[in-house]
């Protein structure tokens, strides 16, 4: 991802509000994504690729998963989330992470790495294919890509709520607008193979709950996309804030049920 690119693609806020969601949404995703990357077959030793790795949660867990002899380098388009991480790093006293400022549709990496890993991504770039021919040229022949990311038609909630369906409509529409597809995930299988990967397997997953972090996403995502949605003109500014409202008051009544969106779970390999 380019930093030039994502200004007219990415529709969520980046920088130090950004980084402040992502914390929320990769513990909601901590349990599955491990489980994941368990069914892969990530081994102590391995060196792995985070692309689009934000403020690096994953990237943590990945480095805790391949141990001192393993090697785990983070790449992101987003300078202030980058910083944040290896001030992260630091505080971790972590000696086999690295973060790049880096474009993952534009670098040349060497074919470095037995896992290149991707979450909540290509949803956003306008030629996700390009990216995951690069992300193929970053792995060493039979090595693994997997990815993790949205269908957005998934979603459910209960009591049904206007406000609930109201931000579904208007995350997809913006997507749209900038050139992504925020219902990318059944995709994934057809743009692995256009992209040369081999052994192509998939799972679906879908945090859901009553009570927790899980319910307050939707609203704090609607928070993050607001400046988008007003610049694609899709609502007003007094719109989304009533909007915002709801959405909380929603997630904060005892019993109410919301979800994210349905994820995809995705991995191939680069044939040997």
């Amino acid at each position: 991802m380019t930093t030039a690119n994502l200004d007219r693609t990415y529709v969520i806020h980046g920088g130090v509000e950004g980084r402040e969601r992502l914390r929320i949404l990769s513990r909601v995703m901590q349990p599955t994504t491990l489980s994941l990357l368990y069914r892969v077959g990530i081994q102590p030793g391995m060196a792995c690729l985070d692309a689009g790795s934000g403020g690096g949660d994953v990237t943590f867990d990945l480095a805790r998963l391949t141990g001192p002899g393993g090697r785990v380098v983070g790449i992101d388009s987003d300078q202030t989330v980058i910083e944040i991480a290896r001030c992260e790093t630091a505080k971790r006293k972590l000696e086999n992470v690295d973060f790049w400022l880096a474009d993952i549709a534009r670098s040349e990496l060497k074919s470095d790495f037995d896992l290149v890993y991707a979450r909540f991504l290509l949803t956003h770039l306008r030629d996700p294919g390009a990216v995951l021919s690069r992300m193929r040229q970053a792995l060493r022949p039979g090595g693994v890509l997997v990815v993790e990311d949205i269908d957005f038609r998934g979603h459910f909630c209960h009591p049904d709520n206007p406000a609930f369906w109201r931000y579904v409509e208007l995350y997809t529409e913006t997507v749209r607008r900038r050139g992504g597809d925020a219902n990318i995930g059944p995709r994934l299988p057809e743009l692995l193979t256009e992209a040369g990967f081999k052994g192509i397997e998939m799972h679906v997953v879908q945090p859901a709950g009553t009570s927790g972090e899980v319910k307050l996403i939707t609203p704090v995502t609607m928070e993050n996309i607001r400046d988008a949605v007003v610049a694609e003109m899709l609502a007003s500014r007094n719109e989304i804030e009533q909007l915002v409202a709801e959405l909380y008051e929603f997630a904060c009544t005892p019993g109410t049920v919301s979800s994210v969106a349905r994820v995809v779970q995705v991995w191939g390999y680069r044939p040997k």
